[in-house]
């Protein structure tokens, strides 16, 4: 939970990322640890937040998420399935169609307790629909109704993605109503309230940071983040070139870097890698070529003495290969070298397959 809340959220739209961010930073980590925090013990939820992306993260800070980002995606959202439902000739009445649906798939919910989505469209069989979309496009296909519409019951606090099939490796959730999974249910903030906790575990997670990776961090607008920094009376302070940074009113570290060869093996989309927009100063742009995708998704990455050398990944008989980016002296190609091989080790028997490929993961696997 303390790594959850210091890096004020873990990202798990690869469910393996939250497993490995913990591992990197908890002596002797297991995965049943964190299992346990998530669904047995609850003191982690897996939520939709920020640029709609799931993290993992505490309830207070669930809440916060909740109503300053992802109540934004609702309206355009629940208007995008009607629409959809009317042009498909579904329905005549989305709006209706829609609603009744919901209501008979939490209903179906409340009284199984926790069930996938496959086990939903046995019980509400509207659920099974397909909806085309993007057609004549190359990116055109089909997507199912059960996706949008559990989609919009999460988003809308009515249920939360609970154990999932399988192993901790598994993205197959089963969903639970979430008042019968949190009773108490998640706090209720005004959106200023909102916006104001989640700048402030960011700036503790993240700062200095600059306005424009808050921004971008949490997908709002350049006035309603200037808003909530001002708010919460974060500390401006000179970054190189000239830049504007802040920081939290509260925040007194001194800065001193770390000088003991420090290195971590993190995954895709690691908290660390995905807090700023603006990168430079911990990955070279050579490097960020290599290690993200398309579509700004970080792969995974080795970091060594606070920066971003190259990149690993895991071969199909379990070994973790790397390659680096820049040349290194020996203590730190020596403990690259160990801490891939603790890995390995780590891993045993698991294997993972990468769900954002970048062009050093397709180099190293082929």
């Amino acid at each position: 939970m303390a790594v959850s809340a210091g890096l004020a959220g873990l990202h798990s739209s690869d469910p393996v990322t939250v497993f490995l961010s913990c591992r990197a930073r908890v002596n002797a980590f297991v995965v049943q640890d964190l299992e346990a925090a998530l669904y047995d013990d609850r003191m982690l939820l897996r939520m939709l937040g920020m640029r709609r992306t799931l993290f993992v993260v505490p309830p207070d800070l669930a809440a916060a998420m909740n109503v300053a980002c992802t109540r934004d995606y609702v309206g355009s959202q629940r208007r995008r399935l009607i629409r959809y439902l009317e042009d498909e000739r579904v329905t005549v009445d989305g709006d209706a169609w829609l609603s009744d649906v919901e209501a008979r798939t939490l209903a179906a919910l409340r009284e199984k307790g926790m069930a996938t989505a496959t086990e939903l469209r046995k019980v509400v069989p509207e659920l099974q629909t397909k909806l085309a979309f993007g057609q004549g496009k190359k990116w055109g296909g089909q997507v199912g109704v059960s996706t949008r519409v559990l989609f919009l019951l999460a988003t809308t606090n009515h249920i939360v993605r609970a154990r999932p099939r399988g192993s901790w490796i598994s993205s197959q959730y089963r969903w639970a109503p979430l008042d019968q999974w949190i009773p108490d249910g998640l706090a209720d903030y005004s959106v200023e309230q909102a916006q104001q906790h989640l700048t402030e575990r960011w700036l503790w997670a993240f700062g200095p940071g600059t306005l424009q990776d808050l921004k971008w961090w949490t997908g709002w607008g350049v006035a309603k983040t200037r808003r909530a920094l001002e708010a919460v009376g974060a500390t401006a302070v000179a970054l190189e070139g000239g830049t504007t940074g802040y920081m939290h009113p509260g925040d007194h570290r001194d800065g001193e870097a770390r000088t003991d060869n420090w290195v971590a093996l993190l995954p895709s989309l690691d908290p660390t890698v995905m807090g700023w927009k603006e990168r430079s100063w911990y990955v070279s742009d050579e490097a960020a070529r290599e290690l993200f995708d398309r579509n700004g998704n970080a792969g995974a990455t080795i970091w060594a003495d606070g920066r971003v050398v190259g990149g690993w990944a895991q071969a199909p008989d379990g070994t973790i290969r790397t390659e680096l980016l820049e040349p290194l002296d020996n203590p730190l190609l020596n403990a690259i070298a160990s801490e891939a091989h603790q890995l390995e080790e780590w891993f045993g028997e698991t294997r993972i397959t990468p769900r954002f490929r970048t062009p050093l993961e397709k180099r190293l696997l082929g």
